[in-house]
């Protein structure tokens, strides 16, 4: 069901409305530099240390241990 306002806005784009202007808050999962360039920018962030897991495959693992640093 939508609901709209005397503007014809809708429950939906209300929503987006309030939400795009609260303050942002971020959780970053995996690149650092993401969440450095927001803290740069004073942006709230928690950073979650987060790789992709490595598969049996030896290789593999060794391919996403160089992907890391």
């Amino acid at each position: 069901m939508t609901i709209s306002t005397e503007r014809g806005d809708t429950a939906p784009s209300r929503a987006a409305y309030r939400l795009l202007s609260s303050e942002i808050r971020v959780i970053n999962i995996g690149l650092r530099q993401f969440a450095a360039n927001l803290e740069a920018r004073k942006v709230p962030v928690i950073n979650v240390d987060w790789s992709p897991p490595a598969v049996s495959d030896p290789k593999i693992g060794k391919l996403l241990a160089k992907l890391g640093g």
